[in-house]
């Protein structure tokens, strides 16, 4: 599809989606980062609290985390991306074989979006004589330049921001003292949690308080959840 340039009613301020699929990956390898890793040390340090179980632990959660969710966004993206592949394929073939019925499926679109029939007649009889596949990608298909799936973007994104997040955890377990490794841990987590909800927020201009909330409560739930079961088995094990 060819790329254009629009004139913008409110350049001061713009419109965030084109920001989706990039934004989606970071935000979720971030978040999978910080509480898989923290949930996995503080699991492990209420059943057994040796600094060196505990980084080991970290560590090799860091590492197979990042690689999981680098692996899983490419293969699921270039599920999409092969999904759309093969619908504007489909699509050619039926312009090229059918292109009356084509146009008349555009007709109706135009009309079920709010156009009279005359109108919606010519708009899909100019747009079809200017770009007849660009027009039934985006209209028909619903695809565009900016939700088209990108497999390696999503990938990078998902991956490296999981090992940054998870960083954060895995340094405060290190840099705890034994006694208080937890507790240092779970605030670290919480806060660093809520500064990635106020970031993915503003990054994707919506409302700061409900994202922030959103990771808190999921987030502390997964570590409360898992050091329970660490405290569980710790105790049945002594």
């Amino acid at each position: 599809m060819t790329r254009h340039t629009h004139p913008e009613a409110h350049p001061h301020d713009p419109h965030y989606i084109s920001r989706s699929g990039w934004l989606r990956a970071a935000v979720l390898g971030a978040n999978d980062g910080i509480v898989s890793v923290s949930s996995l040390i503080v699991g492990v340090a209420m059943s057994t609290p040796a600094p060196g179980a505990v980084a080991i632990a970290g560590v090799a959660g860091l590492a197979a985390g990042a690689l999981s969710m680098a692996a899983g966004e490419y293969v699921s993206v270039s599920s999409q991306a092969d999904i759309e592949k093969a619908d504007i394929r489909r699509e050619k073939r039926a312009l090229s074989a059918q292109p009356d019925i084509e146009l008349e499926e555009l007709v109706s679109i135009y009309i079920a979006r709010g156009l009279a029939p005359d109108t919606a007649l010519m708009a899909a009889v100019e747009l079809t004589e200017h770009d007849a596949l660009a027009t039934h990608i985006r209209d028909e298909l619903g695809l565009s330049e900016v939700h088209a799936a990108n497999p390696m973007q999503a990938a990078f994104a998902s991956g490296m921001t999981f090992s940054a997040a998870a960083a954060v955890p895995l340094l405060a377990a290190m840099a705890a003292p034994r006694a208080q490794l937890v507790p240092v841990v779970l605030v670290v987590t919480l806060m660093a949690l809520a500064a990635l909800g106020a970031i993915g927020a503003r990054a994707g201009g919506a409302p700061v308080g409900r994202a922030v909330v959103r990771v808190l409560l999921w987030g502390g739930f997964a570590m409360a959840v898992t050091a329970g079961i660490g405290h569980v088995f710790g105790t049945t094990i002594a």
